[in-house]
């Protein structure tokens, strides 16, 4: 067992921390303020190989492993999370593509993205139908050689600047999620239209919309795997995502800690730091330990995938627990900071809001924990027998 990251990885984590300090973290509350969409930095971002890490090099992409996205992850969230959602959306919605697609839809949908800053949107999510994936109505009937797609999807992370998306739709709403199929659908495909840009509470830079499909024509061509495939396409991609936004959860908690410190050492109350009473020092000394214990088990998460083994437990495990961590870790650090905390003008009021999304996208704290008591009753049972 190594802990060691490799020479590699170091420049990797290197060149994410010094961009993050030179790019994001001066203009985090400018987007964090006007909720816009940080492209200037995407770019620079894309230029220095920081953003679609895993596309395979055949198609052009660097090909990193899942832990080496960790590494960047951090890092950015440790800047701005928002910025650094922005800038992982693409991740997930290349990762279907790149776990299920054929090598002309990977070439068609990918390789582009090598080529120039490009965007892409995993459309999943409905009104209707957040965690409970399986009740989506948004329906794809097979017309010849295409698809006709109709629904809605919402809460889409760069619905706005995407040029395609990866949609998830019932060809066959009698079986369930098993009658379920994956489609990639081009941007400038006639019938769709996109909704206002959300206006959220946190991650503002982050592009949210909703987008509306009304008889749009699509080729068997884009119709990833099988009719059928497409729930189990959907969650195999979050074993691959997943310890990504583990990650950028540590990197705001590492933040939200760093900032606590540093504030605790200087505030005085009674003639000493505040860091030296029991009752703030305990707080300090908890996110610490919740901090390492979370990066641990993303990279662990990251490691197993980028090996060939399954997990899925261990990825829910991570996004639960790092999720939480940033929460309570940025609800502390506020707390902290005391009447300051609750004020714009001190950096940890945004890192609060900006940590509450990790609890809800990409799958519910709720239905992490779902996940992983499934695999632990299941795994008794199989004992058992």
């Amino acid at each position: 067992m190594d802990f060691q990251l490799s020479k590699e990885q170091e420049q990797i984590q290197r060149l994410s921390r010094e961009f993050a300090e030179r790019e994001v973290v001066p203009k985090s509350a400018h987007h964090d303020e006007t909720g816009e969409f940080p492209r200037e930095i995407c770019q620079k971002a894309w230029e220095l190989g920081l953003m679609n890490t895993h596309i395979p090099d055949e198609f052009g992409g660097s090909h990193l492993g899942v832990l080496d996205g960790c590494l960047i992850a951090e890092e950015i969230g440790a800047a701005c999370t928002g910025i650094g959602t922005a800038m992982e959306a693409n991740n997930l919605a290349q990762a279907p593509v790149i776990v299920a697609g054929n090598q002309s839809q990977k070439k068609e949908f990918l390789s582009p993205m090598t080529e120039e800053l490009r965007f892409a949107a995993y459309c999943v999510t409905e009104p209707q139908a957040g965690s409970d994936v399986a009740g989506i109505k948004t329906i794809a009937r097979k017309v010849g050689d295409e698809y006709i797609l109709n629904g809605q999807k919402m809460w889409i992370t760069n619905a706005g600047v995407a040029d395609w998306y990866y949609i998830l739709a019932a060809t066959d709403p009698s079986k369930g999620a098993k009658g379920m199929s994956a489609f990639l659908v081009k941007r400038d495909s006639p019938g769709i239209s996109v909704g206002k840009k959300e206006n959220n509470m946190g991650q503002r830079a982050s592009d949210t919309r909703s987008v509306t499909f009304e008889d749009v024509k699509v080729s068997s061509r884009h119709l990833l795997g099988s009719e059928g495939d497409g729930f189990k396409i959907s969650m195999t991609a979050f074993d691959h995502t997943r310890p990504l936004v583990a990650a950028a959860a540590v990197g705001l908690a590492r933040s939200a800690m760093q900032h606590a410190v540093a504030y605790a050492t200087v505030r005085h109350t009674f003639g000493q730091p505040i860091a030296n009473y029991q009752a703030i020092g305990f707080m300090l000394a908890d996110m610490d330990k919740n901090v390492e214990a979370a990066r641990l088990l993303a990279w662990k998460a990251a490691w197993m995938i980028d090996n060939g083994s399954r997990n899925t437990r261990e990825a829910a495990i991570a996004k639960a627990f790092c999720a939480d961590t940033a929460m309570q870790t940025a609800l502390d650090a506020v707390q902290i900071f005391g009447g300051y905390g609750y004020s714009r003008e001190y950096p940890v009021e945004k890192l609060m809001r900006d940590a509450k999304i990790f609890q809800i996208y990409e799958g519910t704290s709720q239905i992490q924990r779902l996940i992983i008591s499934r695999h632990l009753t299941a795994d008794t049972a199989a004992s058992k027998r």
